[in-house]
């Protein structure tokens, strides 16, 4: 069952509560990557389970950035990180969902998603390409889609990065400004930031029906980067705790005893 909590995105706060430092923030971070570290090496090993990390959020939410800051360092071999871009004429042969499932992550391995499923009732209902009946349906099975991953032994975790629209429209004039960063500017940025109380409106739709407890959202204030990576990576390191995963027993023969 969806919860029946309710989002108003224009009450959520985009930056990190007052009291906290960005000092503090980055120095537990230190922390809670190392503890990352060991227990991602522990969750390949046992290779039983596996995690998926869905982000989602407006143009110039800060997903890239947030990927190398909170991933970075873990053992390649147990992370993925998929981007979904626009479908191809293959994938838009099948079902909506059929694309997303051949990136669900393996045993073991913490796959990360740049953009996801929800995009297919997100920008398909801003542009008017699916009818809001369509967009029931794909809730439907967007939610079976998720407990089946569940049921497979799958921690899922869902993350919107809430950004201002003061601050998004800032970071895309840097993407015209900033010779490091106009590889990012694509044409129509600017548009798509002006359906901003669109994508408000469809957002907390998708939050309204496609909210189990079993995998909730997290609403990430993304305004000042540190607190994004440090909201991020404390959920995940507790997620990992939750699960405990353990190194499997050794394969050596011990000697008999006399």
């Amino acid at each position: 069952m969806a919860s029946s909590t309710t989002y108003n995105l224009q009450q959520l706060p985009s930056r990190a509560p007052e009291g906290l430092h960005k000092a503090e923030a980055e120095r537990d971070l230190k922390r809670i990557r190392q503890d990352l570290v060991e227990l991602q090496d522990s969750l390949y090993a046992e290779n039983r389970r596996s995690v998926l990390v869905i982000l989602q959020g407006m143009d110039a939410s800060g997903k890239d950035g947030l990927i190398r800051k909170v991933f970075s360092g873990l053992n390649p071999q147990g992370v993925r990180v998929h981007s979904f871009k626009e479908p191809t004429t293959e994938e838009l042969a099948h079902d909506f969902l059929w694309r997303v499932h051949l990136q669900a992550p393996r045993h073991g391995m913490i796959q990360v998603f740049n953009r996801s499923h929800y995009e297919d009732v997100l920008i398909t209902r801003v542009e008017q390409l699916i009818t809001t009946e369509e967009a029931r349906r794909r809730f439907t099975a967007i939610n079976a889609f998720e407990k089946l991953l569940q049921q497979a032994g799958t921690t899922v975790l869902k993350f919107y990065l809430h950004v201002s629209e003061d601050e998004q429209r800032q970071r895309l004039q840097e993407r015209i400004s900033d010779p490091t960063k106009q590889w990012k500017y694509e044409a129509g940025d600017e548009a798509k930031a002006k359906k901003w109380p669109l994508y408000r409106k469809v957002y907390e739709d998708v939050f309204r029906h496609c909210n189990p407890a079993s995998c909730p959202w997290h609403v990430v204030p993304a305004d000042q980067n540190w607190y994004k990576a440090y909201q991020v990576a404390k959920t995940l390191r507790d997620a990992l705790q939750e699960m405990n995963p353990q190194y499997p027993a050794s394969k050596l023969e011990r000697p008999k005893q006399t």
